[in-house]
């Protein structure tokens, strides 16, 4: 049961439009379905580990990591930024051309550099998943031990990954019906979105928040 719990944890966590899945998108829609496959992966890898640290009750590190949630919250304001603009430059210069080869474009490391950057500057999915661990095993939907935890947060982790699947499906799918100009529209209005997320992330923190 409790498998299936986190499963749809994991779905549903993954669901909402936010600066992640437009990272996903974006990279998919300037590469491959690979590429967005590649972070996609890294994503639910990394909500498979927030959620096992958190289970095993190191939430010593949550407290650790308020003291410095100020510094967390402008980098993530900052690498939300860097990432919008990075997609308005795309959109400016992209151009339809030949591919390279398949085994050089695996070597592409900046989907998976990307996400790890977006996942380390976001304070607020270290306090989700520890919300998560407090809520299974405070209402005894989780027993105590090793296995019970890692396949809890593997669930929680499959769950994400086959969300990033079928996103990163449907979008490679239209991919090749779209036409450049179209392309260039579609990396801009992604790059405003995560502008838009960086604006946000700074203003909550003028707030205080």
């Amino acid at each position: 049961m409790f498998i299936v719990i986190g499963f749809l944890i994991g779905f549903l966590a993954a669901v909402p439009v936010g600066p992640v899945n437009i990272y996903i998108i974006s990279q998919t829609l300037k590469r491959d379905f690979f590429h967005g496959m590649m972070a996609g992966l890294t994503t639910a890898f990394l909500d498979f580990t927030y959620c096992l640290i958190a289970l095993f009750g190191f939430f010593h590190i949550s407290v650790n990591i308020n003291d410095y949630s100020f510094y967390l919250k402008i980098l993530a304001g900052l690498v939300l930024l860097l990432l919008g603009l990075k997609l308005f430059h795309d959109a400016k210069v992209f151009k339809f051309q030949v591919r390279e080869k398949e085994a050089e474009i695996i070597r592409s490391p900046r989907p998976l550099l990307g996400v790890l950057l977006l996942y380390a500057a976001n304070p607020s999915l270290y306090a989700f998943w520890i919300g998560v661990a407090g809520f299974v095993t405070a209402h005894g939907l989780l027993k105590e031990g090793f296995w019970p935890g890692a396949f809890f947060a593997a669930s929680c982790g499959l769950g994400a990954l086959v969300w990033y699947f079928f996103l990163v499906r449907i979008v490679s799918h239209y991919q090749a019906k779209i036409q450049e100009s179209t392309f260039k529209k579609l990396l801009r209005v992604l790059g405003a979105v995560l502008l838009a997320f960086s604006l946000f992330a700074f203003f909550n923190v003028l707030r205080g928040k």
